[in-house]
This record gives C-alpha cells, structure tokens and sequence, in this order.
C-alpha cells in the first residue's frame, strides 16, 4: 500500500463513508470538574485530536490490529509547530517595553528602543511576568534567524485586547479584539530575514484585563504513518454518563463507550475522579480474527501547556498495571484564571493486568511499527501512556475490556486560605491506587446503575417536554455537572464551587449557581446548597461587609474572595433569596433557610428598597452592558421578595411573611403598570418600543408564588412568538444573539406543548447545526448559529427547568 497521512485518510472517510446525524456540537468523553475535562470536537471521533473544553489538544489516541491491518478509530495528528521566535509559554524572552506613546516609526528596525524599559513575556496583569496595568503597551522583541524556514510562517499570538503587530517594520496583524487563546495567523516569510528581526507590538486595553504574548512560528509537516486506515463510523449516542461509539474495522466491529459516573444521589461516586473507557469487540463475518486495540493518553492531560516537561512512570497495584504521569515543576495551586489546565497533580490510565499491557512512550507511531518497549520511567515532553488489549475474536460473541483513565489533584481549591482536597480524599487518607482497584471492582454495578439513571432522566424529560428537549438535556447533564468541583468546606459544608469557564475564570459566580440551579434541585439539592454555602459564609464570617451578596469567591481555583471588579447587588441578592426558596419547595421545609436567615433578611431589606426600580448597574447579563431600571432584573427582585415571603410562613414568622408577600405583590402591580408597553411589557421602564425576555417570571410559576398574574406570562409569550429568528429568540431588542438557558426558562412560562415547542425546536437546530464545534455554548447568534461567547459552562443546567416544574407541580 502506498504511503498516506494520517489526514488523507480520515478525509476520505468522512467523504465516502460517513453518514450520521450530528448529535452535538461536541462530545463529552472524559468529564469530572473543570480541569479533567476531554472531548472530541468533531462528529467523528477519528476526525479530529481531543481536546480540553478549553480547545487545547489532550490526545486520546485509538487504534485496532485486525488481521494484521491498522485502522484508527480515537484522534488524529494534531498541528505541531516549530518556535522561530518562541512565545513565553514555550520559553521566556526578553522585550523593550513603555507605556508611554512612542515616537513614529517605533515599529521600524531602526528604532532607538534604549530608553525603554525591559521586561521579560508574558507581559499583563494578574500571573504575567512582568506587570502591564495601563491603557496601552508598546513591544519591540529582537531575535536571530540562522536558517529561514520553507514551510508557512505564522504569528503565534494572544492579546487583550485591541492588537496590531509589526514584523520588520511591516504590518502583519491587526484586530480590534480579544484573543484569550493563542491563535495562528498566517504571514508572508518574505517579511522575514536571516539574521536580525524585529517583532514590534501595539496593544490597547478597552476594559477588563490586559495580556500580550507573541511568537513566530511555522507547521511541522504531519507525521507519515504507513498503512493507517480510518475505521469507518457508523453510530455515535449521547446520554446522561455515556458517550458510545461504533465502528466499523474490516472484519470486526468495534464498540467505545466513555463512561463518567456523575451520579447525583451518589456524592462519593460522582466525585470519584476515574472514568471507564470500554472496548467491546466481535466479528462481522463469523470467522476467528485476532485483533489488537491501542489506547494511547497523552501526558498533556497533566500541563498547562505542552513545553512542560513531565515524568511518567509505570507500576503494579493489586490486580492492575498502572501508568502515571504529573510535571516536574508540581506547582500546586499555583494557576488560576480561565484559559488555564492543571499542571500539578497525577494523570493515572490503569487496566486489569490479564486485559492488557502497558508501555510508556514518546513516539506515537510505535504501536503500528510494532516497537513499543516496556520501560518504567520515562521523563520528557507530551509522553504518551499507551495500553494495549489483545482480543480473541470468535464467531459472532462479543467481547469487552476496560481501560481506567483518572487524576488525583492532590489539592482541588484553596477556600480562604486553606488549601482542600478533592471530596473523595477530604481526609486525606486515601490513595489514589486503592480507588482504581475499587472502580474496577465495581465497574458492572456502576454501570447498571449509570444506565439505570440514563434511561430514567431521559424518561423524565421526555414526559416534561418531549424528544428534543430530552435530547438537549442528555447534551447538557454532563456539561453541567463537570464545570464545579466538589470539595469539603472547614466547617463541615458541601462545597460544590463552579467555574466559570470561558469567561472570566471566576469561582463560585453566584449568577452562574442562578441558571445552573434546576438540574440540581431536581436531583440532588444538596448540590445547590454547596453552591450557596460559599457565599453565605462570605457574608456570615464578616469577610464580605456590603448589605447584599457577593458575585463570586474568587478566580479559580482559588476562593479567596470576590475577584470580580463590580458588583450586581440586585442581581445576586435575588438570586441568593430565589435559590434557597427553590431549595425549601423541593424538600418540603425551610431548615436551611433557617440557618441563614439574618443574611437573608439583610439581602431582602436591600431588595425592597434597591430592588424594584434597579439603579444603573449590570445583571447576569452583563455581557451586554449596563442597564438602568430593568424591567427583567426589577422581575428578579419582586419574585425574590415573594419567595423571602414563602420562606417566612414556612417558618412560622407570619408577620414577615404577609409583610413581604404584600409588598410583592404591590410591586408587581405597580411593575405591570410602569412596564406596559402595549401588546408587552418594556425592556426598562423608561425606554418604551423596546423589549426583552421576562425570564426571571419562571421562578414565580415554578415555586406558585402567586405574585404576578398568569396574564402576563400569556402576555409576553404571545408577543416573543413573533420575535423568532431561525436559531431562536433574541434576549433583548438590543442585539439578535441569545442565552438559551435563558429561552428554556421563558419556555417554561407557556401553558401549553405546542408554544413550548416553539421555543424549544430552534435550540435544538442550534446545537445539531452551529458551525462553531466547541462544548455547547449557551451565548450564540440566533440568526446563523454562530458561537458568540462562552463554552463548557455549568449554565446549562439550567435546561431543566421544565424538569423541574413537571416534578414539582406535575405538569
């Protein structure tokens, strides 16, 4: 056979031979908190490298023997690059610097940089080496070339935010925008030269952080990789715990299942950091055929970035071969911030020692050259842990074997100062070896039990609200749940700490617990107590002063305190009071109300005299901007108030409960009055012609509060209908893209299928049809698709709201 790439190949497979339905953006493989998080980004699972939620290559690679032939069914050849000028992520450099504006011609090569200073890449604020907090930063970075190179050049680069960028005094970049990953940018390599270069860049701050690093790279040719053959897809499913794949390879076929037991009702089980990845195998042709399946991991799951240097080592333990691998540097706790993956801790891949073998490896071809050799540590750069299973195929039975892909943090957070271990460590007496022999023990309960669970939650959001909308929520359970980490507080208390991921980096962001909150009072409220048990102690322990609550506890995955620079009193001190209402309405009584109830009591007197005719100040939607007297966060704070109301008759304080639930009521009627706008209600009182989705209603028909009348849900549901765009409803009338969490939860205020269908059917085009191939993303234009912000988040959650009125209510 001739020689082809890799690439060829899975070309022409997608080309000739593949034919499904898409069935989401992207695939959840590995998933358990927001750093051990693995996905495929294409439909096809030999079509594309895997990657972290972030979009940075964490290799899965999988391949079959059958007869002697090679056939790839896991990953691809991922774009590998060679530094002419390395980024600081690669290697420190040196820089001229000012942030004064220079003279003209401060991009030239001539240019007299003397009298700036130097510092050192990257160049920001916050973990940058050398601090940048003004408006504007000038660059000139010198370095020698000795060979030019022939293949594409390419800048490297990542800016925040407004960037242009001069090589040899020529402008080879520039966007007014923020790139909060390196991108690579294809440039001229005439504009490069043997000796001398100037790299030369002008970034603008417009708000929020600032970050500069740039490099000049170019693409190493992929590897060639004789006799590879793509398997040929032909099915792909999504439930709640289980990505499942199949294939076929010649003669046999071949099943993968990644399995991550995120189990609500089970806190040890879900917060167990180990995965199942299954191959099941037989014939096709009734014949006996010997057959070989590789599993390679690549030792990127444990860096931040892949110029880490690593160590990996294999061993034995009770019944399993283990490989383990974790950097050198095992800087715990030492990162934060969003586009970041952990770089201390262990990655572990573990299988029963009569399944298979293992080897370490730094060459990816060895398993089709036939030359992996057994060596029990191995140091350098993006290893790969490779397993192999040998499989005796006879007849038509079908045969299956596990591999175990898993991470021990050793620390997950640092929680005001302390430094706190994973849930299933939180003593710090366990070994990470002792829970991969007791998952692979008990892999067939849990697997009984994950699909006990995937057929009952489909069930139960097929009966809420049909196929699509269970499908949607299948997409999402796992998403939800992987963007928090579970931890133990000091004191005791369930910590469930989110991040918010492809934003801000935040931990425990109190509007992100808002919409995530359903899926979790529909399964497990204890789980959204340990997303408000933060917050309350914030306020509680006297490390938070201000009379409403805070926004978030820090940058993760460090909870220190609130990193975010303004506040949204309004908007988290309804969602606090919203929350622990939902709370009392599922388990039936207000006891962890009544734990917190100064602080409550604190928040809703803020809320009845800042809530109703809210100041200029931004909400969860703070993407758009600031908004002074929003109608929708107005919402947020009367029904926040009613729920303060419910929560004090539960309690017996009557005297509170009718003065609060009056004064909701009151509010609502004057709120109906202020805000009408003919055939709907106003996106702010004062700007009329104008309107925005009412989404906080929900919260009043969900818990039966009883404080807006049912005409108005009747009202803005009628008027949304004709708002429609082919990917779903606008958010506001301020701009066409949309949240659909959001759109699920103005679903949820229709009264009958058909409208509900309506909303439901253009998120779910969404997710089959985006272009944009990431971890779904809740923030997307509603007229072509497209991504505009956000991924992985833990929002989409939210998804369950209908859920959770169907079983509430029982509609």
């Amino acid at each position: 056979m001739k020689k082809l790439s890799l690439f060829f190949y899975l070309a022409c497979s997608a080309f000739f031979g593949f034919a499904q339905e898409r069935k989401a953006p992207a695939y959840p493989l590995i998933t358990h908190d927001p750093y051990f998080s693995v996905w495929s980004f294409t439909d096809q699972l030999n079509a594309s490298p895997t990657k972290h939620w972030t979009g940075t290559t964490q290799s899965l690679i999988g391949m079959i023997k059958v007869d002697g032939k090679t056939y790839s069914f896991l990953g691809n050849v991922d774009k590998t690059y060679v530094s002419v000028a390395p980024g600081a992520d690669e290697k420190p450099y040196q820089a001229k610097y000012t942030e004064q504006k220079p003279a003209n011609g401060w991009e030239k090569t001539n240019f007299d940089d003397q009298q700036w200073k130097t510092g050192t890449g990257t160049f920001g604020d916050g973990q940058a080496k050398t601090q940048w907090r003004t408006d504007d930063i000038w660059l000139r970075r010198t370095f020698e070339v000795t060979e030019l190179p022939n293949q594409q050049l390419s800048l490297k680069i990542s800016h925040d935010d407004n960037a242009e960028v001069f090589l040899n005094g020529e402008s080879i970049y520039d966007c007014q925008c923020f790139v909060g990953k390196y991108i690579y940018v294809p440039i001229d390599r005439s504009k490069l030269k043997k000796g001398q270069n100037v790299l030369a860049i002008h970034v603008r701050n417009t708000g929020g952080g600032q970050f500069i690093d740039a490099g000049i790279v170019y693409e190493k040719p992929a590897a060639q990789l004789q006799n590879l053959i793509a398997a040929k897809q032909t099915d792909v499913k999504i439930n709640a715990t289980q990505t499942l794949y199949n294939f076929n390879c010649g003669k046999v076929d071949l099943e993968v299942a990644f399995t991550s037991p995120l189990l609500m009702n089970d806190l040890d089980l879900l917060a167990r950091p180990v995965s199942y990845v299954n191959f099941k195998v037989k014939a096709n042709d009734g014949k006996v055929h010997q057959a070989e399946v590789y599993f390679g991991t690549s030792t990127d799951l444990a860096v931040n970035n892949k110029f880490q240097e690593v160590e990996a080592k294999s061993y034995t333990h009770a019944n399993l071969s283990i490989l383990k691998a974790g950097t050198v540097e095992q800087p715990v706790l030492k990162k934060k911030g969003d586009d970041v993956r952990i770089d201390w801790g262990y990655a572990y891949v573990a299988v029963n020692q009569k399944d298979g073998k293992q080897y370490l490896t730094s060459d990816p071809t060895a398993f089709i050259q036939g030359k992996l050799s057994a060596s029990p540590v191995l140091k350098g750069k993006s290893l790969t842990l490779a397993t192999v299973l040998p499989f005796a195929v006879t007849g038509q039975k079908s045969i299956d074997k596990q591999v175990l892909v898993a991470y021990d943090d050793l620390y997950a957070v640092q929680y005001f100062g302390e430094n706190l271990r994973s849930w299933w460590n939180k003593d710090g007496n366990k070994k990470i070896e002792n829970i991969l022999a007791e998952a692979a023990t008990s892999y067939t309960t849990v697997l009984q039990k994950c699909a006990a669970f995937n057929q009952t939650f489909h069930a139960d959001n097929l009966k809420a609200g049909g196929e699509k909308y269970a499908e949607l929520n299948d997409i999402a359970y796992r998403q939800a749940i992987s963007a928090h980490k579970l931890v133990e507080a000091p004191n005791g208390d369930i910590l469930f700490l989110s991040k918010e991921n492809f934003s801000n980096g935040s931990i425990n962001t109190v509007d992100v617990t808002y919409p995530s909150a359903p899926l979790f009072l529909a399964y497990n409220p204890d789980l959204l107590k340990g997303m408000l048990n933060g917050i309350f102690y914030y306020s509680e322990s006297g490390k938070w002063k201000k009379p409403f609550a805070a926004h978030d506890l820090g940058t993760y995955p460090l909870a220190n305190g609130q990193t975010y620079g303004e506040d949204m009193p309004v908007e988290e001190s309804g969602n606090m009071i919203i929350l622990t209402a939902a709370i009392a309405k599922v388990e039936g009584n207000a006891d962890y109300a009544r734990k917190h109830w100064q602080t409550l009591s604190v928040w809703a007197d803020y809320l009845s005299k800042e809530g109703f005719d809210p100041a200029n100040q931004l909400c969860t939607d703070d993407f758009a901007g600031h908004l002074a007297r929003n109608t929708n966060l107005s919402v947020k704070a009367i029904v926040g108030l009613g729920g303060y109301g419910m929560l004090a008759k539960m309690l017996g304080k009557a005297e509170e409960a009718n003065k609060y639930t009056a004064m909701a009521k009151d509010m609502s009627a004057k709120w109906i009055q202020m805000a009408n706008d003919g055939d709907h209600f106003a996106l702010t009182f004062d700007k009329k012609n104008t309107w925005s989705q009412k989404y906080n209603l929900v919260w009043d028909k969900v818990l039966n509060l009883d404080i807006f009348p049912k005409e108005v849900y009747k009202k803005e549901i009628d008027f949304y209908l004709t708002k429609q765009n082919a990917f779903g409803l606008p958010l506001d009338s301020r701009k066409t893209y949309t949240k659909s969490d959001w759109i699920m939860w103005t679903a949820t205020l229709t009264d009958n299928r058909a409208d509900f269908d309506k909303f439901i059917n253009p998120i779910y085009k969404y997710s089959i049809e985006t272009p944009t191939r990431v971890p779904l993303s809740d923030w997307h234009e509603t007229t072509d698709g497209k991504q505009v912000g956000f991924q992985a988040r833990s929002v989409v959650g939210g998804y369950a709201i209908k859920l959770l009125d169907a079983k509430l209510n029982n509609r």
